[in-house]
């Protein structure tokens, strides 16, 4: 007996009615998925970024520039110690200050600065350059320091003191003076020259160096009694 086998039908063809509409719907979808897979996510990304927060970039640092901004015309500024003693003063035409280097340019200033023994000295100059708190102040064109007479800490008697140059660097919280350019140191009757200079107030040691010359006066000598 000879049995014979059937090719069996496919799927689709073996369905009939709703569900054969079903499959073939899905088979056609089925075709443009990917497609709708893409696009989904696109618009998903799009709405990510729309609604994501936005930081603004950092300004870029501004270069600073040297430039007045601010002057001050005839005027005088004064500082004072933790118990309210004057400490310094400084006097000048015209000042201008820069805030790249905050410093204070001086036309024609005048300054006195008095220490906490009360000794004094005063400045002037054709023009001056101090920094933010007034502690270094560069003396530029016919710079003059002068320390008037005063005792030391022993009562010993200190003659006047004057330096001279076309630029002195004075340190007033240390009570220094100092010069690259040549000065003139006069003491009492005494005169002293030389290229560079330095001079410390409360050791009173002066530095001069280079071609030093000076001068010295005799003094006289009053005979005892």
């Amino acid at each position: 007996m000879t049995t014979a086998t059937l090719p069996a039908k496919p799927l689709l063809h073996a369905l009939r009615g709703p569900w054969a509409r079903v499959l073939r719907l899905w088979d056609h979808i089925s075709i443009y998925l990917p497609v709708l897979l893409m696009g989904v996510l696109a618009l998903g990304t799009y709405w990510l970024v729309r609604n994501s927060p936005v930081f603004s970039a950092p300004e870029a640092a501004k270069e600073a520039r040297h430039e007045v901004d601010y002057f001050m015309r005839n005027f005088t500024i004064k500082t004072y110690d933790e118990n309210g003693l004057l400490k310094s003063e400084i006097y000048g035409i015209e000042a201008r200050h820069y805030a790249d280097t905050d410093t204070l340019e001086i036309d024609q200033p005048r300054m006195r600065s008095i220490s906490a023994e009360g000794r004094l000295i005063t400045s002037t100059s054709k023009m001056a350059l101090a920094n933010g708190d007034g502690s270094e102040v560069q003396l530029l064109g016919d710079a003059r320091v002068v320390r008037e007479a005063t005792t030391d800490a022993d009562g010993r008697a200190l003659p006047r003191m004057e330096f001279q140059g076309e630029f002195l660097h004075t340190y007033v919280n240390d009570e220094r003076v100092k010069s690259h350019k040549p000065v003139v140191l006069i003491r009492g009757g005494d005169q002293f020259t030389g290229d560079t200079f330095a001079y410390d107030n409360i050791t009173g040691i002066a530095d001069l160096k280079g071609r030093v010359k000076g001068l010295i006066v005799p003094r006289t000598v009053v005979p005892p009694r």
